[in-house]
C-alpha cells in the first residue's frame, strides 16, 4: 500500500527507557508476528469486508489520520464501522451512537475492525502494543510530560484500551466530545505516558493477554445478550 503525503508535524524524538528493545527487538517481533498472522488475517478479513460492503453504502476501509511515531502523522487502517463522513460530526463515539452501522456494532465490540492494522504494523507505522494513536487535534496539545508518548510506536492495544474497553458507556450520550476530553482523555494520556516510560517485553506480553481476555469477555457478554433476547 502506497504512502500518501500527510500534513508535516515537527519531528520529535526523546530518550527511551529500553531503547534497544523498543527500536530493534520489538520492531523485529512485530514484523515477524504480523507476517505469521497475515494469511489467517486475510482469510478473516475477506468475509468481514463483504459484510461491511453489504451492510451500508461506502468504502470497506476507514483510513483516518493519526499522530504517530516521532510525531509523524500516518493513516490508520480499520474496517469502516460507521456511516460515511461520520467523523465530520465528531471524532468521539457516544453510547448508542446512530452513526455506527449494524456490522460496526459487532466489529467494534469484538475489535474486529482493528484487524487491518496488520498492514500498519508491517509498514512500521504501528506495533501490536503501544499507546493507541490519537487524533492530531489531541497530539498537538500534549504537554511536555506527555510528549514522551511519541517516543514509541503507537499500538493496536495498550493499557488504556483495556481500562476503557467500554468507552462509549463511560462517555454516555450527551456531548460525547466534552465527555471524552473530561472523563477519558486525561487518564488515557496518563496511561500512555506510563507505558512509554516503562515498556518491556514482559509488559507487552501481559497487555496482549489482558486484551485477549477482555475481547473474549465481550464475546461472552454478546452471546448472553443474544440468548436472553431469544427467550
Amino acid at each position: 500500500m502506497s504512502r500518501e503525503a500527510l500534513p508535516a508535524e515537527p519531528y520529535w524524538d526523546g530518550p527511551l527507557s529500553h531503547p534497544f528493545y523498543s527500536k530493534v527487538v520489538k520492531r523485529a517481533l512485530d514484523f515477524l508476528l504480523a507476517l505469521i498472522l497475515l494469511i489467517p488475517g486475510l482469510v478473516l478479513m475477506l468475509p468481514l469486508a463483504v459484510w461491511v460492503k453489504l451492510d451500508s453504502k461506502g468504502p470497506v476501509f476507514y483510513r483516518a489520520v493519526r499522530g504517530g511515531y516521532h510525531n509523524q502523522p500516518f493513516r490508520i487502517f480499520k474496517f469502516r464501522s460507521m456511516v460515511v463522513d461520520a467523523d465530520k460530526t465528531g471524532g468521539t463515539t457516544a453510547k448508542n451512537d446512530a452513526r455506527v452501522t449494524r456490522a460496526g456494532k459487532v466489529m467494534r465490540r469484538l475489535k474486529l475492525d482493528e484487524i487491518p492494522q496488520l498492514f500498519n504494523i508491517l509498514r512500521g507505522d504501528m506495533s501490536f502494543v503501544g499507546p493507541r494513536p490519537e487524533l492530531l487535534l489531541y497530539t498537538e496539545r500534549y504537554t511536555e510530560e506527555e510528549q514522551c508518548i511519541m517516543w514509541v510506536r503507537p499500538g493496536v492495544t495498550d493499557r488504556s484500551s483495556i481500562v476503557f474497553i467500554a468507552q462509549d458507556e463511560i462517555i454516555g450520550e450527551q456531548d460525547p466530545v466534552e465527555a471524552f476530553e473530561r472523563l477519558v482523555l486525561p487518564e488515557k494520556n496518563r496511561l500512555r505516558v506510563e507505558y512509554a516510560r516503562s515498556q518491556s517485553f514482559s509488559l507487552d506480553c501481559r497487555l496482549m493477554l489482558e486484551t485477549l481476555k477482555g475481547v473474549f469477555g465481550k464475546a461472552e457478554d454478546m452471546a448472553r445478550e443474544k440468548k436472553n433476547e431469544n427467550r
